[in-house]
């Protein structure tokens, strides 16, 4: 079992590093702290062959793999926290279910600007009352003619304010099995976006409204009994979130690593003192062993999707140890820390978030027990209660 990256993955991790601190690191601070979606850098990556990674080269993707997906969104978030999100937004989320299930007409209208960075797809798959138990959404698609009329509402939908283009969770009938998606581009009629609303990481969201939208069969991305398709596809997508939550807290780790070294205290470093070396500690074993958890989902996923019991494991630990890591960056550097002139605290806002985002750490919980008993555990109350 070799626990070293290849010579090839050494020599990519160090271009896309360099590359990164070239064009990136300048403005790292600044792009921060502007919560839409950053087109310009999401254009350079796409430039340099960043976005569809691990896509067919027919579609226009790379043909690497996951694990290249991983270390390029690490090397980036390392330098420009905020430069990453656009580099997920270009491997993982809705552009990979949209790559891996779309019809070449559907591909052929949307997937090349996708991949040049010139358009944002937003996933909506949460609703008011449908957040982590997504299999109780209630916006329906309704047969109508050809296609379907599309009803109901979304929350919590990223880069809905720039988006050019929705995938949407919709129910067709009931029970799992009637749950599919579509494609609703913006400024379709009925379709309405609300007012921006703000996460505490610095992005905002808008809530959907969907009235009469009438949706054509070639929008259709899957129909009935694709929810399973989406869901294993969404096993991925959590590789994305822990990629950046790790790394994010690593990037906080780093900056408190270089205070420790030249803040004094007292006439001696600060990483002098026991209780400053143990915080560094025991950030650093937790972030050894999530990086070990996160490498195995993506080499797992090199021949197939990955186990969602593995995956699981991988997103709780590196959401966990990411936003322990820049939790204790902020209490080493203290003031400095928590002051927006410091990249520590974007992190620290950014990896307390992927612990809710992507599955909580408590639906994670519930996904590794299953796997720990071999059998499904319904969260439910029993009916007639």
């Amino acid at each position: 079992m070799n626990f070293e990256l290849t010579e090839e993955q050494v020599m990519f991790r160090d271009a896309v590093r360099g590359f990164a601190e070239r064009h990136l690191a300048e403005d790292a601070l600044k792009r921060a702290h502007d919560p839409g979606f950053p087109f310009e850098v999401a254009r350079l990556l796409a430039k340099q062959g960043m976005f569809g990674i691990t896509f067919d080269p027919a579609d226009g993707g790379q043909g690497g793999t996951v694990m290249d997906a991983v270390i390029a969104i690490q090397e980036i978030a390392l330098v420009c926290p905020r430069s990453a999100d656009a580099l997920q937004a270009g491997n993982f989320g809705p552009i990979r279910t949209f790559a891996e299930y779309a019809t070449a007409d559907q591909k052929s209208r949307y997937l090349e600007r996708l991949l040049a960075g010139d358009m944002a797809i937003s996933l909506g798959m949460s609703e008011p009352e449908a957040g982590s138990a997504v299999t109780d959404l209630v916006t329906t698609a309704t047969p109508d003619g050809d296609g379907f009329r599309i009803n109901g509402s979304k929350v919590f939908s990223s880069h809905s304010p720039d988006a050019e283009l929705f995938l949407i969770y919709v129910r067709y009938g009931p029970g799992i099995n009637g749950i599919g998606s579509v494609l609703i581009e913006r400024g379709a009629p009925g379709l309405t976006i609300g007012q921006p609303t703000r996460y505490v990481g610095g992005d905002d969201w808008c809530q959907l409204y969907f009235e009469d939208v009438a949706v054509g069969s070639e929008n259709v991305l899957l129909g009935e009994g694709g929810f399973r398709k989406q869901i294993a596809a969404f096993n991925v997508e959590r590789i994305g979130n822990a990629a950046r939550s790790l790394a994010f807290g690593r990037h906080a780790f780093n900056i408190a690593r270089d205070h420790a070294l030249e803040r004094h205290q007292f006439g001696r470093p600060l990483a002098e003192f026991q209780g400053v070396q143990w915080k560094f500690a025991e950030a650093a074993a937790q972030m050894e062993g999530a990086q070990l958890a996160l490498y195995k989902v993506a080499c797992q996923a090199a021949h197939g999707l990955p186990s969602a019991h593995d995956t699981a494991i991988a997103k709780y630990l590196c959401n966990q140890a990411g936003f322990f890591a820049a939790n204790e960056a902020m209490q080493v550097m203290g003031g400095l820390g928590y002051s927006q002139d410091s990249l520590v605290e974007y992190c620290w806002r950014r990896a307390r978030g992927w612990q809710i985002a992507g599955g909580s750490l408590e639906m994670m919980r519930n996904r590794i027990a299953e796997g720990v008993f071999d059998r499904r555990f319904s969260q439910r109350p029993p009916k007639g209660i």
